[in-house]
């Protein structure tokens, strides 16, 4: 499965923070809504396309919270370059 996007509210603290995620698998799409950070919980959506997952992620980032995208760890993981 591929990240290809993670949001995040800019609030930290377990009681405060969300994130939603957007996956693709093959030919599915995954949407995870997540309240409470690493260790919180999770509600997950699947779609057949990235249209109906990217329509969730909108109504799901709509509301008071400063949404910020972050970017997503590329395959292989971060590599610093030498030097």
């Amino acid at each position: 499965m591929e990240q290809r996007k993670h949001w995040w509210n800019g609030k930290w603290g377990r009681l405060a923070r969300r994130d939603v995620f957007l996956r693709v698998d093959a030919d599915r799409w995954h949407v995870e809504q997540r309240a409470g950070g690493a260790e919180g919980i999770s509600r997950f959506y699947e779609y057949g396309s990235a249209d109906e997952a990217e329509e969730t992620v909108r109504a799901l980032l709509e509301g008071p919270d400063t949404w910020r995208e972050l970017s997503p760890r590329p395959p292989g993981g971060w590599t610093l370059p030498n030097g």
